[in-house]
């Protein structure tokens, strides 16, 4: 299965669930990152923040939708909402689901304030994607319906 975890920029949250998502995953589960409108790089701290958690980094960058290598199963999106952030919509015939997090990358602030706000992104994806790889993934596979509701109670409950 293939996770494909969409933002605009592709260069903070979405590299965090990816790199986080492939660190955590069973076999047989992979994940991606995309973004509608990618900045060409993956931001510094996110890069630090993995190294400092023990996940690698190596072979992660900015990329778009367009050059996917492999089509995705279930596409999360992980654009922010409260700053009217546009999330991009993944236009395939997949399962969806949004799990939307303040994007790191607009923090201010000294430099203890950016990485906090880096870090409490991490966390959140990470207990997202904690959550659902708990899940009863093999038999919720079969019913996309529940598998769906699912993914969409851990963005509700996980914040």
């Amino acid at each position: 299965m293939n996770v494909l975890f969409l933002c605009t920029g592709n260069s903070c949250r979405s590299i965090l669930a990816e790199a986080t998502f492939n660190h955590l995953a069973p076999a047989g589960w992979h994940g991606m990152s995309a973004g509608s409108k990618p900045t060409g790089e993956v931001h510094p701290r996110s890069l630090a923040l993995l190294a400092r958690e023990g996940i690698a980094t190596e072979g992660y960058y900015s990329k778009s939708w367009d050059s996917l290598p492999v089509t995705p199963d279930i596409v999360i999106s992980v654009c922010g909402n409260a700053a009217n952030e546009t999330c991009p919509v993944y236009l395939g015939q997949v399962l969806r689901s949004h799990w939307g997090v303040a994007d790191p990358a607009h923090a201010t602030g000294t430099d203890a304030e950016i990485d906090a706000a880096f870090m409490q992104a991490y966390q959140i994806l990470r207990a997202r994607i904690e959550a659902f790889l708990a899940l009863p993934l093999e038999e919720l596979q079969q019913n996309k319906t529940a598998l769906k509701a699912a993914m969409d109670k851990i963005a509700v409950e996980i914040v």
